[in-house]
């Protein structure tokens, strides 16, 4: 507004236009004023949140280098433990004898497993016959000389009749009765057609072990032994020595009926 003008203006009026353009001035630097401030705040705030979060991840990264570390060390010490060389015993200790029952200390064993030879002396519990059997890891189930066998049924459950020989004897036979554990399906190679046999579960001694297992009933007459050890006899029970025969040794009570094994027990 030009000077001569304001000049002409009441005082009253000039002061109020004064007034209003310094409240003007002074709103628009408080406006500027408060938007830095919150600016500043905000900027404090989120230095904060970083500080923060920093921190959350340096005791993550703590704890999981603390882990690694626990499980490294449990890790070593199970690998010492497992490769830390066998220590001898201070003093000599007792030698552990086997349980009472009759049985000799003559078998040889490796790793608690019986070591059994091509050709080896088997003890049947009953009917108290000890035959040459011969050892054959190719088999899968053992397999003893029967002849007339013959299925019946007693108390509901099926049965099998059979003869055995009598050992020493070629034409002397002794009837045995046991029940029927199973049906196997043998194919000859000099025949097209399955044969079945009855399988049953018999009582035996090989040297100092005695255990029960499935032989298969066949007519072995024509074959060069009596009893055939197989599979499910060794498995996990014995170990055979292929440049052996006989060395195992039935104990002295399996023997007294049986002069051959006799002699070889007093010979050793």
């Amino acid at each position: 507004m030009p000077t001569r003008a304001l000049r002409t203006l009441p005082p009253l009026l000039i002061t109020l236009l004064t007034g209003t353009l310094l409240a003007g001035c002074s709103g628009s630097v408080l406006v500027k004023e408060q938007d830095l401030d919150q600016l500043t705040r905000s900027e404090a705030d989120q230095s904060q949140q970083l500080n923060e979060l920093s921190e959350d991840l340096k005791a993550h990264h703590r704890g999981m280098v603390r882990n690694n570390n626990e499980n490294t060390r449990a890790l070593i010490e199970t690998i010492r433990e497992q490769i830390k060389p066998p220590s001898c015993p201070k003093t000599p200790q007792p030698v552990c004898s086997a349980p009472s029952t009759g049985m000799t200390a003559d078998s040889q064993r490796l790793n608690g497993m019986l070591i059994v030879g091509e050709l080896e002396s088997i003890h049947f519990l009953e009917p108290g016959f000890t035959y040459e059997a011969r050892v054959d890891s190719g088999a899968e189930t053992s397999s003893m000389d029967a002849r007339n066998v013959a299925y019946f049924e007693r108390n509901g459950e099926d049965w099998v009749r059979f003869d055995v020989p009598v050992q020493g004897t070629e034409d002397q036979f002794k009837t045995l009765e046991r029940p029927l554990s199973r049906n196997a399906r043998i194919i000859q190679a000099s025949a097209d057609e399955s044969e079945r046999r009855a399988v049953v579960e018999l009582q035996f001694a090989i040297g100092d072990h005695v255990q029960k297992a499935e032989f298969t009933l066949s007519n072995r007459a024509n074959l060069s032994h009596t009893v055939l050890i197989g599979r499910n006899i060794l498995r996990d029970v014995m170990l055979v020595d292929v440049g052996k025969e006989h060395a195992t040794t039935l104990p002295e009570k399996f023997t007294r009926n049986h002069p051959a094994e006799a002699g070889k027990a007093d010979a050793q």
